[in-house]
């Protein structure tokens, strides 16, 4: 993958980010979960299916990766990316389920440049995830730390 030259004079508030789609299969969901999130509705179908969710359904950490994954790969952030300083208002709404297909938008709601450190901005961004019948099934909100063009 290139680097994707997108520094922070590159957003603009009210700009949308979308992402292409993606689809989780039963071993996809099963397999992240065994790594990262082995909760019984995540990971064992006999257990799903007696859950409150009446099968297997993804980790939300696994919804949240594999649609930033795809939303940093449509341009959402670039070689002026220095991180984020975390998560704000992360709601799972819906639990995804093998063969869901999610597409994330992401939109720039508020840019600053650091009071502190001239040499970096602050965008905050909203997310929004998908499932392929257009049912929001996750939201958060995050602030995005990124370089500045040097003057």
């Amino acid at each position: 993958m290139s680097p994707n030259p997108r520094f922070y004079e590159d957003y603009t508030v009210g700009e949308v980010i979308r992402s292409a789609a993606v689809t989780l299969s039963e071993a996809d969901i099963v397999e992240f979960a065994f790594k990262y999130d082995p909760q019984p509705f995540h990971i064992d179908k006999p257990s799903a299916d007696q859950s409150i969710y009446g099968g297997l359904i993804a980790s939300g950490w696994q919804v949240i990766a594999v649609t930033f994954r795809m939303l940093v790969q449509a341009g959402l952030l670039g070689e002026g990316s220095m991180g984020s300083p975390g998560v704000d208002e992360l709601r799972w709404i819906l639990p995804v389920r093998p063969g869901d297909t999610l597409r994330g938008e992401v939109e720039v709601l508020e840019m600053r440049a650091s009071a502190s450190k001239p040499d970096r901005g602050i965008v905050r961004m909203a997310y929004r995830i998908a499932n392929q019948k257009g049912e929001t099934v996750c939201t958060l909100r995050s602030a995005q730390l990124v370089k500045r063009r040097a003057a």
